[in-house]
């Protein structure tokens, strides 16, 4: 059966006031119900102040980011969206018409970008309201229905996200702060959306149930409904909450105590200006500019902070090393260490002189990741960070002393090498390593064993002909 998925997607803008007030836009770290004011709060007679115009500003930018046209020179009215529920004081939403219509992401139409601003947060249990979250600006991204399978639904919300975190005017974390409506039909169904979800996993596991639900009920021969549903994430399953409502029932009007928004030309150019490149798109130039591997590039652009430390490292060091590190060592210590680009503390230029040293080989790539891990813990110069740990580079005639050592106490294990037991040179070369603390590089202690017991090798059979011959002679 064919499969029908869109989305509705709600993200709070990074703003420090609300969107028709100046109230804080904190609400998660405070009491209830104390950055609030007669606006946010719907008290008789308060009325809104103009929209915030960084949320407008940020709109746009996101709108850009997305490919969409920016409707401009153009009426946008803020409207009443009407719904009685407890966390909306005024028994009405401000929502905008469309800012920007038309764009494209991963293959996904997006449909519209709108702003609205967030209810309040009810407690139906406990049957109280905290209206700290009413006014916070949000930006609603609506998507035509062009998804096919949770797969997919999960693969464009993790793009969505990571480009929406990149132009830095969401709130940090964009999954956490997103909540998603997720519209779902099957071929032969009604079309079924299903409120509130509040993360990527959260999505992908509602659809798959629903799409799971409504192909059993239509085998059956049962009829899929129209119908708002509610996903139970303890449960990992969608309940029924009422009929759909049709845009009829929501009863828009524009607001009358707002003046509609006019986005000039200009301001739309100076927005686009000064915009950041997208991820997608600045994935395609790292490859292009640096001729990296489109899998380098994709773990590089992830985070906006950490593409920005590769090209700052890339004007010091060969851009193939730099993107390899970045690609495994560096993304798999921050992974481990559950930290992110943007609480990186060291200097662009000390991570390019610690590449410097694996480059030239003054240290081993095991050494280096070692100094990586202690530079992500405390910023340091690498040269200290290496000697801290006891791993300053060995110098030649040092390494070729501990060589020379070894086989002079390891008689059993050079004979056995020589008799053609390979197996003894990992014997010998751990010898090197302990005898050197770990400083030496394993490659170059491998390197030069083969070469003084080949050496030794080529004297004992020069000895054995020698003694022949004079055997013969006699």
């Amino acid at each position: 059966m064919k499969v029908k998925i869109g989305f509705e997607i709600h993200l709070q803008l990074a703003t420090e006031r609300k969107m028709y007030c100046d109230c804080p836009t904190n609400y998660q770290d405070v009491h209830p119900n104390t950055n609030v004011c007669p606006i946010c709060t719907g008290m008789p007679g308060s009325k809104p102040l103009s929209p915030n115009e960084r949320v407008v500003d940020a709109a746009i930018e996101i709108a850009f980011m997305l490919g969409c046209e920016v409707i401009t020179d153009q009426t946008v009215y803020i409207q009443r969206k009407h719904y009685d529920y407890p966390d909306l004081p005024s028994g009405y939403q401000r929502t905008s018409l469309p800012i920007a219509l038309g764009g494209e992401l991963q293959g996904v139409r997006i449909r519209e970008v709108h702003l609205e601003e967030d209810p309040g947060q009810y407690d139906p249990v406990a049957g109280t309201v905290d209206y700290n979250r009413s006014g916070v600006p949000l930006v609603e991204v609506v998507t035509e229905p062009d998804i096919r399978s949770p797969e997919e639904a999960r693969s464009f919300l993790r793009t969505l996200t990571r480009v929406l975190e990149y132009t830095g005017k969401v709130r940090p974390e964009a999954g956490g702060a997103m909540r998603a409506d997720v519209n779902i039909s099957l071929e032969g169904g009604g079309r079924v959306e299903v409120k509130n979800i509040n993360s990527v996993r959260g999505a992908y596991r509602a659809l798959k149930f629903e799409i799971l639900r409504q192909r059993e009920k239509l085998k059956r021969g049962e009829v899929v409904v129209r119908e708002t549903r509610a996903y139970l994430e303890s449960q990992m399953i969608t309940v029924s909450m009422r009929g759909k409502e049709l845009e009829e029932d929501y009863r828009y009007i524009p607001d009358p105590d707002i003046f509609p928004l006019i986005l000039d030309k200009a301001r739309v150019e100076t927005v686009k200006k000064q915009m950041v490149e997208a991820p997608h798109l600045r994935e395609q130039r790292l490859v292009k500019q640096y001729r990296i591997s489109p899998a380098a590039a994709g773990v590089i652009v992830s985070e906006r902070e950490l593409a920005d430390l590769f090209e700052a490292v890339a004007k010091e060091v060969d851009p193939k090393l730099a993107a390899t590190w970045f690609q495994t060592k560096l993304k798999k210590v921050l992974n481990y260490m559950k930290l992110r680009a943007a609480d990186i503390k060291f200097t662009p230029n000390q991570l390019a002189r610690l590449l410097q040293m694996v480059g030239r080989k003054r240290v081993t790539p095991e050494q280096g990741e070692l100094v990586l891990r202690e530079l992500v813990k405390e910023p340091a110069e690498p040269e200290e960070l290496l000697r801290k740990l006891g791993l300053a580079p060995l110098e030649r005639a040092e390494l070729e002393a501990a060589v020379a050592k070894t086989l002079k106490e390891n008689p059993k294990a050079v004979e056995d090498y020589l008799k053609g037991r390979k197996e003894a040179l990992n014997f010998l070369a751990g010898k090197v390593m302990k005898l050197t603390r770990g400083r030496a590089d394993p490659r170059r202690i491998s390197k030069l064993l083969r070469a003084k017991l080949r050496g030794k090798g080529k004297r004992r059979k020069i000895s054995r002909r020698k003694a022949r011959s004079r055997v013969s002679r006699a």
